[in-house]
C-alpha cells in the first residue's frame, strides 16, 4: 500500500560518492533535499580502491573542493597515507593521491551528512519514478512511501540489476554482497531509457599478519604534508606505507592453465570491462611479453588487519586466487579474507543527457556516476557535484551550471559523455583535456572559487581567503615584472651555482625565474620581497610567470572555442532539413542534439564537411525546427 510520505525540492537516490556529493550540493544551494540510500551504514562506501585522487583524478577532487564540495576534506580528515605524483613531471600532470582508512571515510562522510542543514537522509530502495508528461515528480519506494520532489537525482552506481561473478559462481547482488536494484532498472528501460551492461571487478583482501614484507619493497608517504582541500589547515602526520611486490612466471602459468575456469573468456560474464583498468587474467593475456606485473599491497585502514592487493583484480575461482597469492613474492602464506570478484550492472547510455546531466527523455530527472558509465569514485564524485548544484539550482528556479572543458577536467568529464557516450567504464586520463596545463592541481581554486561563490557554495570567509591569495599573487607577479636585478658578483654567483650562464646585463626578475635552472627561492635570495609570502601563492606566481608562453597559447585557442561555443543550435532543430549533410553525421546530431557548434564538431561521426554546412545553414537563419509536442 502507497502513502504519502513527504515532498522536497530534490530527491537524490543513492548515497556513494555521486549520492553523497550530489545531496549536499543541493542542500548546500539551498534547496530542501532528501537523500534515500538502500543501506546507511554503506555511505560513501569503497568496495574496490580505499584510495581517493591520482591523475587527472586528484585534480577533480580539487576541482570539487573549489566548488565547495566534500571529498576533498574528507579524504584529508581521514587518510593513512597522502603522495604528490609526478614530481619529476611539469605542473600539469602533477596529482594528490592518498590511501583512505575506508571504515573511517564512510563514518566521516556520512556525520556530516547526517548534520548538514537542508538535509534529510533516510534508508530505503526506490522502485520508482513519479512521472507525469515526461517530467519527474518524485519517487516511490520498496514500501510504498511517496516523495514528491521538483527535481530528482538517480546516484545508483553499480547497484542496478547487479551480478556478482566469482569463478562458476554467479547470483544477484550489489558490491560486497549488498541488496541489488532490480526494478528500478526494469523501470528505466520500461520509460524509455536505453541501457547498456557493464562490468568491473576488484581484487582479494588479504591478512597482513600473514604477509612477508621484508620480500617486498616498501612505499611511503611524503614528508611534507599535503591535503586535498583548500580549508584544510591540520595534517595528518603518522601515515602508514603500502609496500610492492611483483607477479611472476609461475602466476601468468597458474593464469593460463585456468583461463577456462575465468568468468571473462568462458563467456559467463557479459558486460563490458574497463580497458584501464584490467583484471590481472585480462593483463596476462593482453601483455603476454610482460615477465611481471606489479602488485601494490595497500592497507585499508588504521584498525584493520585488512590488505588490498592492488593489481590484481579478479574473477578467477577462489582456490585459483589462493595459488596467485601463494606465487607472489612475501605472499607465500598470505591469508585470504575476501575473494576477488567481478560485478557487472547497467548502465544508460549517457549521450541521453544535457551537459546539465539532467536526461533529455525526462526533464527534472538527473543521473551521475557509474549509471552514466563511468568508472572511479573522482569520476562519480565529480558528476554527483554537478547533478546536485543542477537539481538544486533547477528546484529553485535558477539558472543552471555548465562547466566547459577549458573550466575543469569535470568539464571535459561530463563533455565526453554527453557528446562521444562511451563503449566501456570511462576513466578521466590527463590525456583527454586539451588545456591541460590550464587545469592544473595547483590552480583549481583560481579556476573555480568564483563560480562556487556565486551559486552560495562556498563561504563568504573561505572567498575573502582566496581574494587575498589571488591580490598577493598579481602584486608578487608585478613585482618581478618590474624588478631589474643587477649582474652582481653575488647574481653572478648563484646563477653559476645552479648550472646557469652568467648575465651580460641587467634582467627583470621575471625573466630570470623563466629561465630553467632558476627557481623562485633563488629570486628570493637576489630579491626578496618585503611580505612574507605562503607556499601556495609563490607556487602559483613561479608556474604562471614560468609557463607564462605555453599559458597564453592555451588561452588563445580557449578564446578560438568560445567563438564555437558562442554559436548555438536550437534544441529543436530539423537535421533532416539540412541538405548536405552526411548520413552519418545526420544520426548523430539527431541522438546527441548538441547545444552548440562546438560540442557538434567534437561529435563522433561528424567531420569538418559537416560542421561548415551546418554552420552556412545557422548563419542563413532559416532555421527548419521539429514540432513540440
Amino acid at each position: 500500500m502507497q502513502y504519502e510520505a513527504g515532498s522536497y525540492d530534490v530527491i537524490v537516490i543513492g548515497a556513494g560518492h555521486a549520492g553523497s556529493e550530489a545531496g549536499l550540493a543541493a542542500a548546500r544551494v539551498g534547496a530542501r533535499t532528501l537523500m534515500i540510500t538502500i543501506n546507511l551504514d554503506m555511505i560513501a562506501f569503497m568496495p574496490c580502491n580505499p584510495s581517493v585522487g591520482g591523475p587527472a583524478k586528484g585534480i577533480v577532487v580539487r576541482e570539487i573542493d573549489a566548488l565547495g564540495g566534500e571529498m576533498g576534506k574528507n579524504i584529508d580528515k581521514t587518510h593513512i597515507q597522502m603522495r604528490m605524483l609526478n614530481t619529476g613531471k611539469g605542473p600539469a600532470v602533477r596529482a594528490l593521491r592518498a590511501q583512505a582508512d575506508k571504515t573511517l571515510y564512510q563514518q566521516e562522510m556520512k556525520n556530516t551528512i547526517e548534520n548538514e542543514p537542508n538535509l534529510t537522509l533516510v534508508q530505503g530502495m526506490v522502485e520508482r519514478l513519479i512521472v507525469e508528461d515526461h517530467v519527474c515528480k518524485g519517487v516511490i519506494t520498496q514500501t510504498g512511501a511517496v516523495y514528491h520532489a521538483k527535481t530528482v537525482v538517480i546516484t545508483t552506481g553499480t547497484f542496478l540489476r547487479g551480478e556478482i561473478i566469482l569463478g562458476e559462481l554467479k547470483y544477484s547482488s550489489g558490491p560486497n554482497n549488498q541488496q541489488p536494484s532490480i526494478r528500478l532498472s526494469e523501470h528505466l528501460e520500461e520509460i524509455g531509457f536505453d541501457l547498456v551492461r557493464f562490468k568491473t571487478g576488484t581484487p582479494p583482501r588479504i591478512n597482513s599478519h600473514s604477509i612477508d614484507y621484508s620480500k617486498t619493497e616498501i612505499q611511503p608517504g611524503d614528508d611534507a604534508p599535503r591535503a586535498f582541500s583548500y580549508e584544510t589547515t591540520k595534517f595528518i602526520t603518522d601515515q602508514l606505507p603500502c609496500w610492492l611486490t611483483y607477479t611472476n612466471e609461475e602466476t601468468h602459468q597458474i593464469i593460463d592453465e585456468n583461463l577456462h575456469r575465468s568468468p571473462m573468456y568462458s563467456g559467463m560474464i557479459k558486460g563490458t570491462g574497463p580497458r584501464y583498468c584490467p583484471s590481472i587474467e585480462d593483463k596476462v593475456v593482453r601483455f603476454n611479453d610482460k615477465p611481471r606485473h606489479q602488485i601494490f599491497l595497500e592497507p585499508e585502514g588504521r584498525n584493520t588487519q585488512e590488505v588490498y592487493v592492488q593489481g590484481l583484480s579478479t574473477s578467477l575461482p577462489e582456490d585459483v586466487q589462493r595459488r596467485l597469492l601463494a606465487s607472489i613474492p612475501g605472499l607465500e602464506k598470505a591469508e585470504l579474507m575476501r575473494a576477488g570478484y567481478a560485478i557487472e550492472y547497467d548502465a544508460i547510455v549517457p549521450t541521453q543527457l544535457w551537459p546539465t546531466l539532467e536526461t533529455k527523455k525526462v526533464k527534472k530527472l538527473y543521473t551521475a556516476g557509474q549509471i552514466n558509465g563511468t568508472s572511479g569514485y573522482e569520476e562519480a564524485a565529480g558528476q554527483g557535484l554537478m547533478a546536485g548544484i543542477n537539481a538544486g539550482l533547477n528546484a529553485l528556479g535558477k539558472e543552471e551550471l555548465i562547466l566547459s572543458r577549458s573550466d575543469a577536467y569535470i568539464g571535459v568529464l561530463i563533455d565526453d559523455l554527453v557528446t562521444k557516450g562511451t563503449s566501456e567504464p570511462y576513466r578521466l586520463l590527463t590525456s583527454r583535456a586539451e588545456y591541460r596545463l590550464l587545469l592544473r592541481h595547483d590552480n583549481a581554486d583560481l579556476r573555480l572559487t568564483e563560480i562556487g561563490h556565486e551559486i552560495g557554495m562556498i563561504k563568504e570567509e573561505r572567498y575573502q581567503r582566496f581574494l587575498l591569495k589571488k591580490a598577493a599573487v598579481e602584486a608578487e607577479k608585478e613585482r618581478l615584472q618590474t624588478l631589474f636585478i643587477k649582474p652582481t658578483q653575488q647574481v653572478q654567483q648563484v646563477i653559476v651555482e645552479h648550472g646557469g650562464s652568467e648575465l651580460k646585463d641587467g634582467i627583470r626578475a621575471a625573466d630570470l625565474l623563466k629561465r630553467p635552472e632558476m627557481n623562485y627561492e633563488q629570486i628570493q635570495l637576489l630579491a626578496p620581497s618585503e611580505v612574507p609570502l605562503d607556499n601556495e601563492v609563490t607556487e602559483q606566481v613561479e608556474i604562471q610567470i614560468k609557463y607564462e608562453g605555453y599559458i597564453e597559447k592555451s588561452l588563445q585557442q580557449v578564446d578560438r572555442l568560445k567563438k564555437m561555443e558562442n554559436k548555438k543550435i536550437p534544441e529543436n532543430i530539423d537535421y533532416d532539413a539540412i541538405s548536405g549533410l552526411a548520413t552519418e553525421a545526420r544520426q548523430k546530431l539527431k541522438q546527441v542534439h548538441p547545444l552548440s557548434v562546438a560540442q557538434a564538431s567534437r561529435i563522433a561521426g561528424v567531420n569538418p564537411a559537416d560542421v561548415s554546412i551546418l554552420l552556412v545553414y545557422l548563419e542563413q537563419g532559416k532555421i527548419a525546427r521539429i514540432p513540440q509536442n
